[in-house]
């Protein structure tokens, strides 16, 4: 039953992000929301929903382990696989503008997370200055666009364009936000609620548990956006989803969880992940700025570097080696 509560889970937050999504861009198109904001906000946003409600769950049942791994190793999966494998499907490029400001804001929201978990701690205060710092960004972004239009503001618009909002009727988009949101905080409970009882069978810890199964169940809807857009040829936008998605991921989400309820940071994330996630978040931007480009063989490299930050997780030696805990 709790292998089944898994797979069930992760099908409620891949269908449920999808429609959530698509719900909420065809809700925004019928009050007239412009396409930049729903560019900016609900599809460059929308798609971290998932980890939004599953690590609020984790948090408010006292596995601080998932809640702040679930978002270290989302950010981590979506540079190195998803990234990689948008990569290989097609050379990504990359838009200078929105490289310049929101590569910028990624590595510097990489550091105050780096910056708050070395506290130990993360409080309300703490929370309340990474949303603050999140609406500050989010409010530049759409003035400043909207007051000079760019590839950034471009950017931002196209985004939409991978949405495909099925309803016509403001009724019927309500009614498939809802469903999707419904499906999102099902599916985000039952994930986290099967990975506590999977890493107590295994003795494995809440937080390897956290940074892997339930990172990669949560950033499902990241990679059905991010192959899309690779698909379609629109690298661009996969690049652009990835990155506004993990500046979300810390300055949103665990500011959210840590407002709802304080977390303590395991040690064990702030030794070893806490790092690797903020030296990708630098290699993505170095690059991403060599030709304007994520190339395939770059792509390669993403996935065998997560190949090896998976050994290097899962591996109780190379966890002994790195004087981290593997059993809970």
């Amino acid at each position: 039953m709790t292998y089944l509560a898994l797979i069930a889970g992760l099908l409620l937050l891949a269908f449920g992000g999808e429609y959530l999504v698509r719900g909420a861009v065809a809700l925004a198109r019928r009050l007239g929301v412009s396409p930049l904001l729903i560019g900016l906000t609900l599809v460059g946003f929308g798609t971290s929903c998932p980890e939004l409600v599953a690590s609020v769950q984790a948090a408010l049942i006292g596995s601080p382990g998932i809640a702040i791994g679930n978002v270290v190793g989302s950010n981590i999966l979506n540079i190195l696989l998803i990234l990689g494998i948008t990569a290989l499907i097609s050379a990504l490029a990359t838009s200078p503008q929105v490289l310049r400001r929101d590569g910028v804001v990624l590595i510097g929201a990489s550091l105050a997370m780096v910056a708050v978990c070395l506290v130990g701690w993360i409080g309300r205060l703490g929370g309340s200055l990474l949303v603050s710092t999140l609406l500050l960004y989010v409010v530049f972004t759409y003035r400043s666009e909207r007051a000079n239009p760019n590839g950034s503001a471009a950017l931002h618009i196209a985004e939409t364009e991978l949405v495909e909002p099925l309803p016509r009727s403001l009724r019927l988009a309500l009614i498939e936000a809802l469903l999707g949101l419904a499906a999102v905080i099902g599916g985000a409970y039952l994930l986290v609620e099967a990975a506590i009882v999977i890493a107590r069978q295994f003795g494995i810890s809440e937080t390897v548990i956290g940074l892997t199964i339930v990172a990669g169940g949560t950033s499902l809807p990241e990679l059905v956006t991010s192959v899309v857009a690779a698909l379609r040829r629109q690298g661009d936008l996969a690049l652009g989803n990835i990155v506004g998605s993990n500046i979300f991921n810390i300055l949103g989400i665990i500011g959210v969880t840590a407002l709802v309820r304080p977390i303590a940071v395991p040690q064990e994330i702030v030794r070893f992940d806490l790092w690797v996630m903020l030296a990708v978040a630098l290699l993505l931007v170095f690059f991403a700025k060599t030709g304007w480009r994520l190339s395939r063989w770059e792509g390669a490299v993403f996935l065998t570097a997560y190949g090896v930050y998976l050994y290097a997780l899962l591996s109780p030696d190379a966890r002994d080696l790195l004087g981290m805990s593997w059993a809970s």
